[in-house]
């Protein structure tokens, strides 16, 4: 047999093999990809749903439908006029609002329509189907309702409904703004890295048969009440997956360069590029899958939640990264990187001694061989300066009407609310009281001076509520009305009361915790809107105190395992928390100074912190997985400046990249998503700049060999490698 038909005798099982997992991996992305249209159909944003069973808004939530008789959400409808409305425009109103609510996704029981005791504005509660698309019910009726009442009165939809629509439509750009923005920020970096236009497109397909693949199996689980998944997780769980999959197509895109140039064939190049980035891709990949389900830890079900969805998308990067993508490279060979293919040069110098090249990364590796405390020293002060910003972060939560950044109707309107009734119409706070209780629970509420009024569920009232006052339950009508008898569930019911303070205020916050204080004893449970918001940020506050030193705990013995050793670790996990603490005070600096935001949700700095810590320890794991390698043949402090200079100019790009995508959820108009984009983004560049480039190679040169203690390679480093390599940099220094 020649030598040509033995050649052709094994390039052709590749060629299958690869071509069958392309086509394995195209079958799945055209089944995943049809399902970016329907998110909304396994998706909720319904922050009650996203509540421990256990907390006291969860249970009242579950109990509304008993006593209001619908699963519905309350939207209020706020009228404001130029002029007193009389009766006969109040009449007309009525008629108008009669109308609009006939329409399909509103149900049956609006209220009459109440007008303030100043005249200039009127209300009407109206109850939306939970079940219809609440965005575009509250939209056509807030249209019905504009074109048909008179000149001089302004209409406002507001309320649960109303910012539940805001939030819709601020989520509504994912499947498609989002991912364009992603996925052109990338193209035009790797465009640019690579100048290239086949390869850039190679990887991109790598990174969305990835996510169409994740977001299959997220989806069928979400629909079969496996996972829960909200607009937030499903924004993330794109984002996360287009950076880490590209992230890791490029290491081995690095590594098949590089193979290129010694090895003639391209299977041959395939091979040794996959065997030398499988384990920093599995080791990144399963450190931050490991950090990811930490969330599991947490009480609050949208944290939780993200874990398990986060850790499929980064699965499946891993495995477009480590399957489809070799395939794909195998079938290209040199032709993906036209026009600039990498030529068969064995002999080539900068192979041989990566410090002898002309680039930024071999002149750095120099600068540090040089003066190694002069470059981790200042670096190390100026990143602990601007951490102790991050304590001007007010993350205690932000008001429901701040979510949603820009023009918001909703908001509009409870401004208009607040300025002729009480803050908290629409949005009363619920009380679920045993029968026996129901006037002394009324009375703990009728004596705070954060509740407007209090009534009580009443199926037989016209209104289906009835007033209730210190001399007890009364009825809407002339005197002598007969009141009605209260609705009794399991021996409980349902006490409404309508607070001063806009229901997501901080003042409604305490008057809420007031209450629940005052009601102790009585076995009252407190829910509502304003329970529901102060629940969710006492769950977060518990989350980010338990889970972030779990995360850390789990990350160091990961890096242990990895390493095999205790020092190089310990010395990354302080950089790189140094690192989050940066990026936090600038963040702290830019909120409050720059965009002026109200706050921050509590689950700011967890979500920052898990990925900022996960994803900036796998450019490290990157760094020192090559560091270590090169450890072996030359000495500690030689293969930290060679691990650097080989892998500076991939992991630069790869930080690059995952900036460019985070920095892409800040085109989604929420506040939560706006502010981990930018935390995530800046810190990604911190940490690729300067924390890996500067800090870590620089201190590790400083250490030597102590960084592996206690590893075998510390005590076999301390022999002859290391003792030559310092004579040679006292030499070049003298020189």
């Amino acid at each position: 047999m020649s030598h040509s038909t033995e050649k052709t005798h094994r390039t052709w099982p590749r060629v299958l093999i690869s071509s069958a997992l392309v086509l394995l991996w195209l079958v799945g992305a055209g089944l995943g990809g049809p399902l970016f249209g329907k998110i909304d159909e396994v998706s909720s944003n319904d922050a009650t749903a996203y509540l421990p069973d256990s907390a006291a808004a969860t249970e009242v939530q579950k109990s509304l439908g008993d006593f209001l008789g619908s699963d519905s959400i309350p939207a209020v409808v706020v009228f404001s006029s130029d002029a007193k409305i009389d009766d006969a425009l109040k009449d007309e109103l009525a008629v108008r609002l009669e109308d609009a609510t006939a329409a399909e996704g509103v149900k049956e029981g609006s209220s009459p329509v109440l007008v303030s005791d100043d005249g200039l504005a009127a209300q009407a509660f109206v109850p939306i189907d939970a079940d219809a698309e609440v965005g575009e019910v509250t939209a056509a009726l807030s249209a019905d309702l504009r074109r048909s009442v008179p000149d001089g009165v302004t209409v406002h939809i507001t309320g649960p409904a109303g910012f539940t629509a805001d939030l819709l439509a601020g989520f509504s750009g994912i499947d498609g703004i989002l991912l364009l923005v992603a996925l052109l920020a990338v193209l035009v970096i790797l465009v640019i890295v690579y100048r290239s236009l086949l390869l850039p497109l190679i990887v991109l397909c790598t990174s969305m048969f990835a996510l169409c693949v994740a977001l299959l199996v997220v989806w069928w689980a979400a629909k079969l009440g496996i996972l829960l998944l909200s607009g937030q997780t499903q924004g993330i769980l794109f984002i996360l997956v287009i950076g880490a999959a590209t992230d890791y197509s490029l290491l081995l895109v690095a590594r098949f360069r590089e193979e290129l140039h010694s090895t003639e064939n391209r299977w041959t190049a395939v091979r040794a590029a996959w065997k030398g980035a499988f384990e920093p891709i599995l080791a990144s990949g399963g450190t931050v899958i490991a950090g990811l389900l930490c969330l599991l830890l947490s009480d609050l079900k949208s944290n939780s939640t993200l874990g398990p969805v986060a850790a499929i998308g980064i699965v499946f990067a891993m495995l477009a990264a480590l399957t489809l993508l070799p395939a794909l490279l195998g079938l290209a060979g040199r032709a993906a990187f036209w026009p600039r293919r990498p030529a068969f040069e064995p002999g080539l110098a900068v192979q041989a001694d990566p410090l002898q090249g002309r680039g930024p990364w071999p002149r750095l590796a120099r600068g540090i061989r040089r003066h190694p405390r002069a470059i981790w020293i200042p670096t190390a002060l100026v990143l602990a300066v601007a951490a102790a910003g991050a304590v001007q972060l007010d993350a205690s939560g932000v008001p429901q009407s701040d979510l949603v950044l820009g023009a918001s109707e909703a908001r509009d309107g409870q401004a208009v609310l607040g300025e002729h009734f009480p803050g908290g119409s629409g949005s009363p706070v619920y009380v679920l009281a045993e029968e026996s209780r129901l006037q002394e629970v009324a009375d703990v509420l009728l004596a705070d001076e954060g509740v407007d009024g209090v009534s009580v569920t009443a199926s037989d009232s016209p209104s289906g509520s009835a007033p209730i006052t210190e001399e007890g339950i009364t009825a809407f009508g002339p005197p002598g009305t007969p009141a009605p008898d209260p609705t009794v569930v399991d021996g409980r019911v349902l006490v409404q009361g309508t607070l001063t303070d806009a229901a997501d205020s901080s003042a409604a916050e305490r008057t809420v915790e007031r209450l629940r204080a005052d009601l102790k004893g009585t076995d009252a449970l407190v829910g509502g809107v304003t329970a529901t918001a102060v629940d969710t940020n006492a769950a977060s506050i518990h989350d980010r105190n338990l889970i972030i030193p779990v995360i850390l705990g789990v990350i160091l013995l990961i890096l242990m395992l990895l390493l095999r050793a205790v020092v190089a670790p310990v010395l990354l996990i302080l950089t790189t928390v140094l690192s989050f603490g940066s990026a936090m005070g600038v963040a702290a600096l830019v909120f409050n100074g720059v965009f002026r935001f109200p706050g921050a949700d509590p689950a700011v700095p967890l979500f920052g912190f898990v990925f900022l810590v996960a994803l900036g320890i796998d450019y490290n794991i990157f760094l020192m997985t090559r560091v270590r390698e090169e450890s072996r043949r030359h000495g500690t402090r030689e293969g930290i400046l060679r691990g650097l200079s080989v892998t500076g100019g991939v992991i630069t790009s790869a930080g690059l990249v995952l900036a460019a995508t985070f920095a892409a959820l800040s085109v989604i108009p929420i506040l939560f998503l706006v502010q981990i984009a930018f935390i995530v983004a800046f810190g990604v560049l911190l940490d690729t700049f300067v924390v890996r480039s500067l800090l870590v190679p620089a201190l590790s040169y400083d250490l030597g060999r102590v960084i592996w203690w206690p590893s075998r390679l510390a005590r076999r480093d301390a022999a002859q490698p290391e003792a030559s390599q310092d004579a040679t940099s006292r030499d070049e220094v003298s020189a």
